[in-house]
């Protein structure tokens, strides 16, 4: 049975959308798109490195494969750590509305996507990562079906903005795996599933 991992790039007040380019994601009228990359550095790049280095196969939303569609195949050094995974690894992508997928080795999830990673997780074996697909991260949470979370903080507040906690999320507990701050102040937290939450009180 395979684990189903998230790494997900955040503001301060939980925002995950387009991170990577000011064209990446308007909807909702959001003018910040790109807010994550005044904030690369080698630090960060190596960490990426390090979580590519592990999967078995990737799943993504709709609008992450059509991001990732577009630029990653036209990555073809055979030492690019993220292309030679991208490009090679199996890829599923939950989607209600693409036809087909040019991207080699690509298939489609068409069903209940609750009960299609479900089952992949049963199918497969090793890591299976998600990145970004912040929409079907929330769907997945609130289920219970991911794993681990790679959540890397930015140091920058946005006010507006789709967020990956929103309220009604499902309680649930994290352990802490790992943790680090790059050179310009990304919080890098890995954090595995642990249950539900304890309470307790002070008094």
């Amino acid at each position: 049975m395979a684990t189903l991992s998230l790494t997900q790039f955040l503001t301060l007040d939980g925002v995950y959308q387009a991170p990577g380019g000011p064209d990446e994601d308007r909807s909702g009228g959001f003018e910040h798109g790109g807010w994550s990359v005044p904030f690369g550095d080698e630090d960060f790049r190596r960490h990426i490195d390090r979580i590519f280095a592990r999967p078995t196969a990737f799943l993504l939303g709709r609008r992450t494969y059509d991001i990732f569609a577009g630029y990653w195949p036209k990555q073809t050094d055979p030492e690019d750590p993220i292309a030679s995974k991208l490009n090679s690894l199996p890829k599923y992508v939950a989607t209600t509305t693409l036809d087909s997928a040019d991207w080699a080795g690509t298939t489609l999830l068409r069903g209940d996507v609750v009960e299609e990673v479900a089952a992949l997780k049963e199918r497969l074996d090793g890591e299976i990562q998600m990145h970004g697909s912040g929409g079907l991260a929330r769907t997945l949470l609130a289920h219970g079906l991911i794993d681990t979370l790679h959540l890397h903080v930015f140091p920058v507040v946005l006010g507006t903005g789709f967020r990956l906690f929103p309220e009604g999320t499902r309680p649930t507990a994290f352990r802490l795996a790992e943790a680090a701050v790059t050179s310009t102040g990304v919080a890098l937290h890995t954090y595995e599933r642990a249950g539900r939450p304890a309470y307790g009180s002070y008094a």
